[in-house]
């Protein structure tokens, strides 16, 4: 049996505190664009009766949606709250167990690099070939699709990041540990709107 920490990181810590930062920082910014397409909304709305026009409102709208679904991928993630394979998963103890969760990371790491390297070659080529939005502000495309390839490049570094640590025999850090009171259940179901 070993006697290191299966949550304990296979990397130097400050490349860990590094990888973790992005996670969060991603989140953040998932956040701002949140609050981005709010108040966008808001000014659409509250213009509308006034007369003021947005321009391209719908257009920065759409933009920041992307942006906020796409780079809280990774930040929500590791915290445990994307949907998963948990039912099967959780049918299996010990090596078995482990073996299971590889194989999904494995396949789930595998589908984000290939939809990360994709989005990026997107957005190069956006950039190459100087594509202009369509709508009423001819915006550069790469700038908006920024958030929507960045989103998938840091899920991909995650996925891997989780990988690797659960294939050097760490136990998966996005899961949850059992909860242990009534109320923890209760406040675990609350949080995820079930």
């Amino acid at each position: 049996m070993s006697t290191v920490d299966p949550r304990h990181s296979i990397f130097p810590e400050w490349l860990r505190k590094g990888l973790d930062g992005l996670y969060l920082v991603s989140g953040w910014l998932a956040g701002l664009f949140l609050i981005a397409i709010f108040l966008i909304m808001l000014a659409l709305s509250a213009g509308r009766p006034l007369g003021i026009d947005v321009p391209a409102g719908d257009d920065f709208a759409s933009w920041a949606m992307a942006a906020s679904a796409f780079l809280g991928l990774a930040h929500t993630f590791r915290s445990g709250e994307m949907i998963r394979v948990g039912l099967l998963v959780e049918r299996f103890t010990g090596r078995t167990r482990q073996m299971v969760e590889i194989f999904a990371l494995l396949v789930g790491s595998a589908a984000a690099l290939y939809f990360a390297w994709y989005a990026f070659d997107m957005n190069v080529t956006s950039w190459r070939f100087n594509d202009l939005a369509q709508g009423v502000i001819a915006m550069p495309l790469w700038i908006p699709q920024m958030g929507f390839s960045g989103g998938l490049i840091i899920l991909a570094v995650a996925m891997t990041d989780e990988l690797l640590h659960v294939l050097f025999g760490g136990s998966p850090r996005y899961e949850k540990p059992p909860a242990e009171t009534a109320e923890e259940v209760i406040e675990r179901a609350m949080q995820s709107g079930a």
